[in-house]
């Protein structure tokens, strides 16, 4: 039987069976995974990505990385972005690079299939489905942790691309960490995040559907006036304050906005709070160790590509919605 090889290349589970499950019924599809760009090319050398739907943000070698190197080496292949990572820099770097179109994630079924066809790739004349059907059964097994990771990914990109548009440059995103910490664990996160300086946070409260918590967006001292200088911003403290007040509501805004979208709830924000000024990381965790006892964590670090600029972003939900976000990942999952 003639199936066409497709590579999925992404390194989440949840990504991988999202865009398996959206793929077009009636294409006799031969299906490959991979989860970093080192297995992708691999997989592409040994002739499995005639069509390839590629991931962005991935360790050991990215989807830039991977698109660069197909053009190196002269490997053909068919490829579609598939991306949390949704700058307009994003997008116009990947189909520099070579890629036929860029979706979105989580993806829609609807654009996938009219990328899919604009390849103009020739389907063969075969029972409808019949290889398709049957990776199925070879979907990934998909863990709390990386789904959730998968939805944070994704929120992140949402915010990136609203920061980048503010500031006019180029945001590098990594992969999420998720993880469950107790205070002491969350105090060595913060230590590691202020790399020695002195930080200023601002703090946003979230709640509803049955989830709540705290994001922190942690600014490094030394950099703020590098910030305050892209956004041509006064020099005295009290417009530099209000700066980074709105730059927290729109990191996180549109961080817990993919949130709700992905999660389908409505949550609500208070206003944005400094949580400490100035200070080292010992002072703001003696004074919230109390409602940080035990939290599921998400740290995020956004790097501003050619600059030595990071914000470090830590989603902090409750012990107590924990067992929310399983029930609505879960569904999401099946």
């Amino acid at each position: 039987m003639s199936t066409i090889p497709l590579l999925v290349c992404d390194d989440s589970n949840m990504a991988r069976k999202q865009l398996i499950r959206s793929l077009p019924s009636n294409w006799p599809l031969r299906i490959t995974q991979a989860t970093n760009g080192i297995e992708g090319l691999e997989a592409i050398r040994q002739g499995a990505g005639q069509i390839v739907l590629l991931d962005l943000t991935m360790p050991e070698l990215d989807g830039f990385g991977v698109l660069a190197r197909l053009r190196e080496e002269g490997l053909q292949a068919e490829v579609i972005v598939v991306s949390g990572d949704v700058q307009d820099e994003a997008v116009r770097r990947a189909k520099a690079l070579g890629a036929k179109a860029f979706i979105k994630k989580p993806a829609d079924p609807m654009q996938l299939a009219d990328a899919l066809n604009a390849l103009g790739v020739e389907i063969p004349l075969t029972p409808a489905a019949a290889e398709h059907t049957s990776e199925f059964s070879d979907l990934p097994n998909v863990s709390f942790r990386d789904a959730f990771r998968e939805v944070t990914n994704i929120a992140m990109g949402r915010a990136a691309n609203l920061l980048s548009k503010v500031l006019g440059v180029f945001i590098q995103l990594p992969i999420p960490n998720v993880n469950i910490l107790e205070v002491g664990e969350l105090h060595m996160t913060l230590a590691d995040a202020q790399r020695g300086q002195s930080l200023t946070a601002i703090c946003q409260g979230y709640i509803g559907g049955g989830i709540a918590g705290e994001a922190l967006l942690i600014f490094h001292d030394a950099e703020i006036n590098d910030v305050a200088k892209l956004l041509e911003t006064q020099e005295d403290e009290s417009a530099r304050l209000e700066m980074l007040l709105d730059l927290a509501s729109i990191i996180i805004g549109a961080c817990l906005n993919g949130l709700s979208e992905q999660l389908n709830i409505s949550l609500s924000q208070s206003h944005p709070l400094v949580l400490g000024q100035h200070c080292p990381i010992e002072d703001l965790v003696r004074i919230n160790q109390r409602r940080w006892k035990r939290t599921l964590a998400v740290e995020i670090s956004y790097g501003l590509e050619d600059l030595d600029i990071h914000f470090d972003l830590l989603l902090l939900f409750t012990e107590d919605s924990v067992p929310r976000l399983r029930e609505k990942l879960d569904f999401m999952i099946n």
